[in-house]
Formats: C-alpha cells, sequence, structure tokens
C-alpha cells in the first residue's frame, strides 16, 4: 500500500471511529478539531516530503479550514500563497503535492497566488475577501504569511462599512433562494443556518478585528447570554452536520428526507409519541428561528456601529413609552417590559400605526430578556388579556400576531402555542411546522381582504368582509392545529383548548362555541369537497346539516381556503378552488331551502337535459339524433354532468362514426382543471388502462366518473392536471395523450404498462394499506376508503383488483397528502347491489395483497 493509499485508509478510520462512538453528547468541537489536526498533521509531512519547504511557498489553510473546522466530508480550502513566479521545479513539486491530497480521499479547493494576486482577488471577491480573514499558517515562510495577513487588514481591505453591506447583502440574495422551514433544509445556508452564525461572526472580525464570536463580549456588542445562546445553537447544527456526513458519507449538507431517519437515530433520538425523526426537526426548527432573530439583532446593532446612521431616521412619539424610528418600534426604557402589560402595549401600537414593521435592535434585546424572564405565561394576567384582546379585535391584528410570533411572544402568550413551535410531521404534505402553517393561514386571512386579491379568491375576497367578527376566524385560525403531537384527535382537543381560550378572556358563549366549533370542523369542508361526490344531493344535505347556517359556513369557507393555502405551495389549484366554491353555493341553497324541501331530482336531470338540448340545436345537431343517443343513456348521467358538459360529449359522440373509442379532451380549464372524456365500448381493464397510461404521462388524476350506458357504451370522465397542479393546455401535450389512450384502448384487453420507479423522496416513508366501507344512504352502492402509499400505478392497481374481484366502479375522488394517497371510490356488484360483508372482505384482502 503506497502512502496515499494508508494516509487515505486512516482517515476513513477517524471518521468510523468518530461514527462508532457518535451520539447527542459527543463533543463535536473536538471531533471537527481533532480531524482539523489529522489533516494539518498529514499536510505537513507530506509538505516536506514533497521538498516543498524548499521554495518560497507558504501554505495556506483558509475559510472552514482556516478556523480550525473541519466536518467529516469537508472540503479542505488552501492557498498556495507565493512570492514570486514559481520554477518549473517548483511547479511539478506543488502538482505532485496536490495529487497525493486527492489520492488520500480529501476533497481540496486551492489557489496558488502571489500576494498581490491574492490581494487583488479579494478585494474583487467578498467571499474570498471572507476566507482571507480566516486564514491560517501551515507550512512555508512565515514572513511570507504575516506580510498576507498584516495586508488583509488595513482599513483600505474592505472597510469595515463596505463589509458589512456587503455581507449583508449576500445573506439577503441567499434567503431568498430557500426557507427556514424547508422540508429538506441546507445546513448551512438556510436562514437561521450555520452562514447566519458565521455572518455574524465575520462582521464582527472585521469591525473590531476580531478573531472570535467571545471577543464581541469584551466590546459590548453581545451579552454573555446571549453569545451562550449562539454558541449552543452552533453546537446543535455541528452535530447534525457531523451526523449527516457520517451517514452519507459525503460533503452534504442538506438534511435529506431518506436521510433524515438515520441522522435522528445517530444522534440518539428515539420514537415516542413523536417520531425520533420529528423530535429532532423540531429541535432544529426552533434552533433557525433563534439563531434568526439574533442574527437579525445583532447585524441591526453592527449597521449602527459600522455605518453610523448614514440617513438619520425620523423620529416620531408614540405615548410615554415608545416612539417610532423610521419603520421601527422603539421603548424609550430598558426595564420597560419589567411590566408585562407593556409587551403587549408594544404590539398593539404596531396594529394600530402601518408605520411600523419591525422591534428596533436595542429594543429587541430587552424584549428577548423579559420574555425568557416571564414566571409565567403572560396569558394569565389580566392586563395582558384585555390588550390581546384588543389586538384581535383590530383591523390591523394579524400584522401584530405575526410580529409576535417572529420575536417568540405569542408562545410566551400562549403556553400551547408553545409546544406546536418547530413541531415538524415527517410526510410530503406539509411544507411547514406546525407554528408556521398556522402563521401562513394568518396571512392568508389577511390576503382575502386585499383588492388584489379578488381574482385568485373571488368568493374569500367577498366573504371575509361580510364576517360579523373576524376575530372569532382568527381564533379558529390559531387553534385549528394547536393539538397536533399531542397524540389523540387533534381537531377536538383543540376545539377543548378554544374554548377554556374564549371563556378565560371574557368571550360570550355564543362567540366561544363558534370559535370551538370551527376547531373541531376544520377540515370537514375540504374533506367533503375532495372526498365525496358532492354532485349527490345526500353528500351536500349531511354537510348542510353539520354547518347548521349560512354564518358557520362562511366562516368555515375562509377558513378552510386559508388553511389549504397554506400547508404548501403546491397543494391549492384552481380544482380545489372549484370544489369548494361548489359546495359553498350547494350547501347556500340547502340551508335557504330548508330540510322540508328536498331537490327534485328529476327536474334537475329535465332541466340538464332541456339546457344542453338548446345548445345542441343551435350548432345544428339533429334533434332525433340526440333523442337516439340520450335513450341509451341512464338519469345517473344527466345529474352528474353539467348542461355544458353533455353538450359537448353529445356532438363529438353524433360525430364519431368511427368504430376505436372516441376520447375527448377539454382545450380549456373546466371546474379548475382538464376534462377527459372516453366514450366507446365496455373493456374489461379500461379504468386500469387510463389510469396506468395517465400515470406514465406524469399526469395526476383528481376526480373520476366511471359510467355505462344501457346498451354497455363507456361514458366516463377524468379531471386531470399536470403535476404543478396546473391544468393540462398545451396542445402537443394533449395530443399526445389522446393518441396513446386510443392506441391502448384499440385492445379487447389492454395491458398494463411498466411503471416508473419510487422517487427518493418518497422511499423513506411506509405507508400502510387501509380499506374501509363508510356507511352510505345511497341504494345499491356502496362508499369504500382507500389509504396507500403513492406510489407509481396505484390507481391503476386497483382498477385491476376491481376488475379481479368483479366490482363495477361508479365513481373516485383521488387525494393525494404528500406521500399519502386517500381516496374514495363508489362500487357496486356486478348485478348493481351493495358488496356484502364477505365481498367488502375479500376485497379488502385483494387490494392489501396488490399496494
Amino acid at each position: 500500500m503506497n502512502s496515499a493509499q494508508s494516509a487515505k485508509q486512516a482517515l476513513i478510520e477517524l471518521n468510523q471511529t468518530i461514527f462508532d462512538s457518535f451520539n447527542a453528547k459527543s463533543d463535536v468541537r473536538s471531533i471537527v478539531s481533532t480531524r482539523c489536526q489529522h489533516v494539518d498533521k498529514l499536510l505537513q509531512q507530506q509538505w516536506y516530503a514533497h521538498n516543498l519547504d524548499q521554495y518560497p511557498i507558504a501554505l495556506v489553510a483558509v475559510g472552514g479550514y482556516g478556523r480550525g473546522e473541519l466536518h467529516p466530508q469537508s472540503d479542505v480550502d488552501l492557498l498556495f500563497l507565493t512570492e514570486a513566479e514559481l520554477s518549473t521545479d517548483a511547479e511539478q513539486a506543488l502538482s505532485a503535492f496536490i495529487a497525493f491530497i486527492w489520492d488520500a480521499g480529501l476533497e481540496v479547493g486551492h489557489s496558488v497566488r502571489s500576494i498581490e494576486q491574492t490581494l487583488e482577488q479579494g478585494r474583487a471577491d467578498i467571499t474570498v475577501a471572507t476566507n482571507l480573514l480566516e486564514s491560517r499558517l501551515l507550512c512555508g515562510p512565515q514572513a511570507l504569511f504575516t506580510l498576507l495577513y498584516r495586508n488583509i487588514r488595513q482599513e483600505d481591505f474592505w472597510p469595515s462599512s463596505e463589509f458589512y453591506v456587503a455581507k449583508k447583502n449576500e445573506q439577503r440574495a441567499r434567503h431568498s433562494k430557500a426557507s427556514a422551514f424547508d422540508l429538506e433544509p441546507n445546513l448551512k445556508s438556510c436562514p437561521g443556518g450555520l452562514r447566519d452564525i458565521q455572518t455574524v461572526a465575520w462582521v464582527a472580525m472585521r469591525h473590531f478585528n476580531a478573531e472570535k464570536l467571545e471577543e464581541l463580549v469584551h466590546h459590548g456588542f453581545l451579552q454573555p447570554i446571549e453569545l451562550d445562546e449562539l454558541m449552543e445553537a452552533q453546537n446543535f447544527l455541528w452535530q447534525l452536520r457531523c451526523s449527516l456526513h457520517l451517514i452519507s458519507g459525503r460533503d452534504e449538507n442538506r438534511l435529506l428526507f431518506d436521510l433524515q431517519p438515520q441522522v435522528a437515530k445517530l444522534m440518539g433520538y428515539e420514537d415516542g409519541t413523536q417520531l425520533a425523526v420529528e423530535q429532532m426537526m423540531k429541535n432544529y426548527y426552533r434552533t433557525v428561528r433563534r439563531v434568526m432573530e439574533l442574527n437579525q439583532m445583532l447585524l441591526q446593532l453592527f449597521k449602527r456601529a459600522t455605518l453610523g446612521q448614514s440617513k438619520a431616521l425620523d423620529i416620531v412619539a408614540i405615548d410615554e413609552h415608545f416612539q417610532r424610528r423610521g419603520k421601527f418600534i422603539e421603548s424609550l426604557s430598558n426595564d420597560l417590559f419589567d411590566n408585562p402589560e407593556n409587551i403587549l402595549k408594544l404590539f398593539l401600537w404596531v396594529a394600530k400605526n402601518s408605520n411600523i414593521q419591525a422591534v428596533y435592535a436595542a429594543t429587541l434585546r430587552s424584549l428577548r430578556r423579559a420574555r425568557r424572564a416571564q414566571p409565567q405565561a403572560l396569558m394569565y394576567h389580566e392586563s395582558c388579556r384585555k390588550l390581546f384582546m384588543e389586538i384581535l379585535r383590530h383591523p390591523r391584528g394579524i400584522a401584530a400576531l405575526s410580529l409576535m410570533h417572529k420575536h417568540g411572544v405569542l408562545s410566551a402568550y400562549l403556553p400551547a402555542w408553545r409546544a406546536i413551535e418547530g413541531q415538524m410531521q415527517f410526510d410530503l404534505f406539509h411544507a411547514y411546522t406546525v407554528d408556521e402553517h398556522t402563521h401562513r393561514l394568518l396571512l392568508n386571512i389577511e390576503r382575502f381582504a386585499q383588492p388584489e386579491q379578488k381574482e385568485e379568491f373571488p368568493l374569500g375576497s367577498v366573504l371575509i368582509n361580510q364576517l360579523p367578527k373576524k376575530g372569532l376566524l382568527v381564533l379558529g385560525a390559531i387553534f385549528h392545529d394547536i393539538a397536533k403531537g399531542r397524540g389523540g384527535d387533534h381537531s377536538k382537543l383543540g376545539a377543548t383548548d378554544a374554548l377554556e381560550f374564549c371563556k378565560l378572556h371574557g368571550m360570550n358563549d355564543h362567540d366561544g362555541r363558534l370559535v370551538s366549533w370551527l376547531v373541531e370542523n376544520h377540515l370537514v369542508m375540504s374533506v367533503t369537497a375532495q372526498r365525496r361526490d358532492i354532485s349527490d344531493p345526500d353528500v351536500v344535505a349531511d354537510f348542510a346539516e353539520r354547518v347548521r347556517d349560512a354564518v358557520h359556513l362562511s366562516y368555515l369557507y375562509c377558513l378552510t381556503v386559508a388553511d389549504i393555502c397554506a400547508t404548501n405551495e403546491r397543494t391549492w389549484n384552481n380544482w380545489k378552488g372549484s370544489l369548494l366554491r361548489d359546495l359553498y353555493f350547494s350547501t347556500q341553497r340547502v340551508l335557504a331551502r330548508g330540510k322540508e324541501k328536498p331537490i327534485d331530482i328529476r327536474a334537475r336531470v329535465r332541466e340538464h337535459q332541456a339546457k344542453a338540448k338548446k345548445e345542441l340545436l343551435r350548432r345544428g345537431i339533429k334533434e332525433k339524433d340526440l333523442d337516439a343517443l340520450w335513450l341509451r343513456f341512464k338519469a345517473d348521467y344527466f345529474l352528474r354532468n353539467q348542461p355544458n358538459q353533455i353538450a359537448w360529449h353529445a356532438e363529438a359522440i353524433i360525430k364519431h362514426k368511427q368504430d376505436e373509442t372516441l376520447v375527448l379532451i377539454s382545450k380549456h380549464a373546466t371546474r379548475g382543471g382538464t376534462e377527459l372524456f372516453v366514450y366507446g365500448k365496455d373493456k374489461p381493464k379500461l379504468f386500469a388502462s387510463v389510469m396506468a397510461i395517465l400515470d406514465n404521462k406524469n399526469i395526476t388524476v383528481h376526480d373520476a366518473s366511471i359510467m355505462t350506458s344501457k346498451d354497455n357504451y363507456a361514458l366516463d370522465s377524468f379531471v386531470i392536471l399536470e403535476q404543478d397542479g396546473q391544468p393540462v393546455t398545451q396542445l402537443s401535450r394533449i395530443q399526445g395523450i389522446k393518441k396513446t389512450l386510443i392506441k391502448a384502448l384499440s385492445n379487447e384487453t389492454p395491458k398494463l404498462p411498466k411503471f416508473r420507479n419510487l422517487s427518493r423522496k418518497m422511499k423513506p416513508f411506509k405507508v400502510r394499506t387501509q380499506v374501509s366501507f363508510p356507511t352510505t344512504r345511497s341504494h345499491g352502492k356502496s362508499m369504500m376508503e382507500l389509504i396507500a402509499l403513492d406510489s407509481p400505478g396505484l390507481l391503476a392497481r386497483v382498477g385491476e383488483v376491481l376488475y379481479r374481484c368483479e366490482i363495477t366502479l361508479l365513481a373516485a375522488k383521488i387525494t393525494t397528502i404528500g406521500e399519502r394517497a386517500e381516496d374514495f371510490f363508489l362500487l357496486q356488484t356486478a348485478d348493481g347491489q351493495q358488496l356484502d360483508e364477505l365481498q367488502q372482505n375479500k376485497l379488502r384482502e385483494a387490494l392489501t395483497s396488490a399496494l
């Protein structure tokens, strides 16, 4: 074994030793320092072994390696500092040295520069300048390194004020590319990550010529408790990063889904009421929130120190305790928040004054200190409760609540909020922690009232201004998920919490019950719209009975839409908007009509036929052809389809003379999606074949209506969308789907194609297949709910099982919740009956086995 291979083996063994002994109590600072010292020693040995000590070259560690920090798979950043142009011998020796480092398994970032070139590069590039600030001599002439060291600490090499502005802009650009609450966060670059801690240190190093964060305490810019908080946060993030490197075996800084459970296990977390991975990520999200707040506060203090006040901020008096300084609110004394009432007064002024957008740094420091010192939750002070209710009732109350959440005051006020801070759900559906999701929900409620949102939320923008008390909706939003992570039904537990909160805050019984009802039923409208057949009058009647009146309906609609939009950026689409609006207006009509006047189904069928016929006659379709066609269709077809759909189908069928299957795809969005209609002789596995083809085309199906005519022709309708939730509109895409479907359906017994592989993100998730049969009032029909992993080809396999079990599919509602498919099917036996218990069990076993 040559020396490079020996060095590589030694590094592998060092990482294995770290891995074997790593746990939650490991001293991560010692680990990164030990690896750095190991690499130092290796490089120094090889420097002399390659005779590089004979040349005027300094080996300088820069960046993280220059700081003396080296995680198990981190890059080794080196600067070869030269006095003059290198000789051929020196270049060859240096090339051999670099080759050795690579062969030893180290990822190396290096540059060869003279002092003049280094300073020129540093002045031109803030990243290079920052790396140089943390440089450390490993080998070579001390005088050469000292000359560089002195030059980069001269005031004209990145003056403190310019350095601050550059690092602040760099951070702003970095933050714009990611969220602190990403599902797969980058430990280094996400807001609140390691870069945010380092940015504070870099600005301090430049301004004070300091080498460590600890020196900021001596300069009066950092309080000891804040230093401890930053060090604690850095230690935790380092532990995560070290674990990530050990698990992945590469310089990986993203907490990827497939690595998160392994990292949690290595760090000593264990499954309990919450999964180990959820506990770990909760600590992560809480940590980055603290870092973000400290980073904001300290950089604002540095701004005053480095820039002075280049543009004096306008100061406007507010009262005897507060003033506005530019966009900031500022307290007039450092001990103001010793009286907890003043904490709430600060945020009441935020609600009252639209010019206030943030808390001034010195005031934030006092607020943080007071927040930690509170012996009990703020809501147990009567004076604080009165102020909180005033904030809640104010038209700009949500703006104040948003800032309260940002600075930890909402959790200081409401103990239950503290429990959901950083609470994540290990799935692909909930893109944010529970508290951040609720915060975004509140901001969505605020958006409804903004004129520019009318196009996206046409109904919500009307209803939000008609609610009797908007504050009740805000309270329902705050409590809707507050019991998540406790175990049990979070809707019911949260409803109890909400009612107790309302009583404590002196609200009347009616308002308290409304808030509690909203929390308990916050999922009902979305479940009904997305997983039930809302063209069925019985479904709408049941929902209307639960809602009770138009006021409850309006509150619930606003909460539902805001909730869906706050779950992740891709959840809301026009299809869901269309479903919810249809359910809202259908329910409104039922409530207005009352129970004593049920819907006349025959009248609705006649109405749909009459409207469709009028349009078709206008287009030149002969009435006798139309009547002959419709005689073949069952009444259910006219009930489930709108007149414009019936007209579209009928015209195409009458004009279609070929024997091959007719496939229609709407050119314009209908009901928020693209409608696909398949007509032709019914065949075995028709549903399964259509689902397989659409899956392979990367098309998502949200709704399926499966019917046959009296003479056994398929009349199947589907609502399809692209993966991003948008309708399918590209003409070439539409033509490709039609062509593939027609070709596949030309076979009497189509074969299912090979399905795509499971994606990387899906692999860590295990979803137990569950099949249930809820009771239904529909005669001769059975409902089936299926929960399963949303794997490629899922619906095609379901269709195959239904075919084998001789079960007829009538309708399907397809709902994908992250990695989970939660689908609803309307079924009947081949002879048109409900499934009996034996048939249900047989189908359940077949589906569980197949999926």
